[in-house]
C-alpha cells in the first residue's frame, strides 16, 4: 500500500510539503503542487480521509461534482433545483459545500478525487457524471464517500450510496397510461443509449407494453440524447415516413421538440398527436396545451443525497439507495382515443375527459 513517504520520495520532497500539498496550504508551490498530485495519481495514493480530518483543524468540507448546472438550456432547473436542497441540508451540519462544476467535454480533464484530495472533502455527491467516466470510477473506488444521483451503483464499496426516484416504474406508469388511453403506436423519444436513467426508464416502459400485450418496435425508439434540438430534428424526419398517434418522451426538454416538430407539420395536440414528458420542469405547466409528465422533486433528491452522504460519512447507515416519490402528472397535451377532443365543449358540457384535464 502506497504511504505519504512513497510520494515524498518519489517526487524529491520532504512529507511535510507532501502533507501541506493535500492540506491545501498557500505556501507549497503550483509547480511542486501539481508535481506531487502527478505522483500521487501514478502511485495511485490518496490520503486517509478520516485520520486527515481528526488532524485537521479546518472544518470537513463536503463537495457536489455537477455536469448539469452548465446545461445551456435555460428552461432546465432541474440541476440547479438539485443544488438548493444539497444547500439547505448541508447547511444545517456543521460542513461546509464546496462545488465542482463540469460538463461531458471536461470530465475527462481532471481528476474529481484529486479534487476532493486538494479540498479536504470528506464525501462527494456526484450529479450527472458519466458512468463511462474513469475519473468517476476512479473516486467511487476510494476510500471517499460517495452518493451517486440516478444510477444504482453495483459495488461492494460500502461507501457509496445513491438516490433517485423509481424511474424504471415512473416510465411504466406513463407508458401504461397512454396504452390505457388507448394509444397502441407509440414511437419512444429515449435519451442517451448508455446511461443508467435511460436504461432504467426503457425496461419499465417494456414492462408496459408486455402487461398490456403491446408491441414496441426498436425502430419507434429513437434516441436524442436528452436534446431538445435533437429531438426536433429526429421527429421532423421521422413524421415524414411515420405517423404515431403518441411520443413517450424521457425528458421534458425533449417533449417541447417534439411538440415544435408536430406543430410545424400541421399536427395538432392531443388532437392528432399526444405528447408525454419526464421531470415536469417549471414551463410544462404553462405551455399551451399543458404537459402531461412524471413530476420529479429534485429539492428533495438534493437534500436526501447530502443527508445520506452524511450518514455514511458517520457510518451511521447500512441502506445504500434510496427511492425519492415522483407523481404522474396528467394535463392536456394526451387524448383518450375514442373520446371528442373538442375541449371548448367538453368543459362547457361538464365533461372534459381526464386527459384533457388542464392542471392548475
Amino acid at each position: 500500500m502506497t504511504t505519504i513517504k512513497d510520494v515524498a520520495k518519489q517526487a524529491g520532497v520532504s512529507v511535510s510539503v507532501v502533507s501541506k500539498t493535500f492540506n491545501n496550504y498557500a505556501d507549497v508551490k503550483e509547480a511542486t503542487r501539481q508535481k506531487i498530485f502527478a505522483v500521487a495519481k501514478e502511485l495511485n495514493y490518496t490520503p486517509n480521509i478520516s485520520a486527515k480530518n481528526l488532524s485537521s483543524k479546518k472544518q470537513t468540507t463536503v463537495g457536489l461534482i455537477s455536469s448539469g448546472i452548465l446545461n445551456d438550456n435555460e428552461k432546465d432547473n432541474n440541476a440547479f433545483d438539485t443544488l438548493k436542497g444539497v444547500y439547505k441540508a448541508i447547511s444545517k451540519s456543521q460542513f461546509e459545500l464546496s462545488i465542482y462544476l463540469t460538463d461531458s467535454q471536461e470530465q475527462q480533464q481532471k481528476s474529481y478525487a484529486q479534487y476532493c484530495r486538494e479540498r479536504n472533502i470528506g464525501g462527494a455527491i456526484l450529479q450527472g457524471i458519466r458512468t463511462d467516466d474513469p475519473y468517476y470510477k476512479e473516486l467511487i473506488s476510494s476510500d471517499v464517500p460517495c452518493v451517486v444521483l440516478d444510477i444504482m451503483q453495483e459495488t461492494d464499496n460500502g461507501l457509496i450510496g445513491s438516490v433517485s426516484i423509481d424511474n424504471a416504474q415512473a416510465a411504466r406508469e406513463m407508458a401504461s397510461y397512454l396504452l390505457t388511453c388507448n394509444h397502441r403506436d407509440i414511437t419512444i423519444m429515449a435519451g442517451t443509449a448508455e446511461t443508467y436513467v435511460n436504461k432504467d426508464r426503457l425496461r419499465g416502459v417494456r414492462m408496459a407494453f408486455l402487461e398490456h400485450g403491446a408491441a414496441l418496435r426498436e425502430e419507434n425508439i429513437l434516441y436524442a440524447e436528452f436534446s431538445e434540438q435533437l429531438a426536433y430534428e429526429m421527429t421532423k424526419r421521422h413524421l415524414t415516413t411515420h405517423r404515431p398517434t403518441a411520443f413517450l418522451c424521457f425528458s421534458d426538454l425533449m417533449a417541447f421538440g417534439v411538440m415544435k416538430a408536430a406543430q410545424e407539420a400541421g399536427l395538432r395536440i392531443p388532437e392528432d398527436v399526444s405528447i408525454t414528458g419526464f421531470d415536469d420542469l417549471m414551463i410544462s405547466n404553462y405551455i399551451q396545451p399543458g404537459l402531461t409528465t412524471v413530476g420529479q422533486n429534485f429539492a428533495e433528491i438534493g437534500k436526501t443525497a447530502a443527508q445520506l452522504l452524511l450518514k455514511l460519512m458517520d457510518q451511521t447507515t447500512e441502506r445504500q439507495h434510496i427511492y425519492v416519490p415522483h407523481q404522474l402528472v396528467k394535463r392536456g397535451s394526451v387524448r383518450l382515443i375514442g373520446q371528442p377532443v373538442n375541449r371548448k365543449e367538453e368543459v362547457l358540457n361538464g365533461t372534459a375527459a381526464e386527459s384533457v384535464y388542464i392542471r392548475p
